[in-house]
């Protein structure tokens, strides 16, 4: 069996995919910073640097996730979920217009995924 760090949820990966026709590639990221803080960002693939202070967690919706590292020490026990609330959020991502804000719901990683986690990434 795959476990993965991150999934999306239906509702999510439908707005997703609509921002992909309309914007072409895109990323996600969340880095814990300024605006709405962790929730995670849908940004332009071409407006975002990605360097080693970034964490790729997996792909959701075909679209890569990132993390910063500082924030990936918080949350690398955790399984993430991409979800997507009412509201406009406070931060550039790119579902902001549409009335709509992506969120992560989160567990803790069960051990067996921890292991196998740890022996992908090894």
């Amino acid at each position: 069996m795959e476990f993965k760090r991150v999934e999306i949820t239906e509702e999510a990966a439908e707005i997703v995919e609509k921002l992909k026709q309309q914007h072409g590639e895109v990323i996600f990221h969340q880095s814990g910073g300024c605006c709405d803080g962790s929730s995670p960002m849908l940004l332009p693939k071409e407006d975002f640097y990605i360097d080693d202070n970034d964490i790729f967690l997996g792909e959701v919706s075909g679209v890569p996730f990132y993390m910063s590292h500082d924030q990936f020490e918080y949350w690398k026990h955790t399984h993430l979920t991409v979800d997507l609330t009412n509201g406009r959020g406070a931060s550039f991502s790119l579902e902001i217009p549409l009335g709509k804000r992506f969120i992560i719901r989160s567990r803790l990683l069960k051990e067996e995924e921890i292991s196998y986690l740890n022996k992908k990434e090894g």
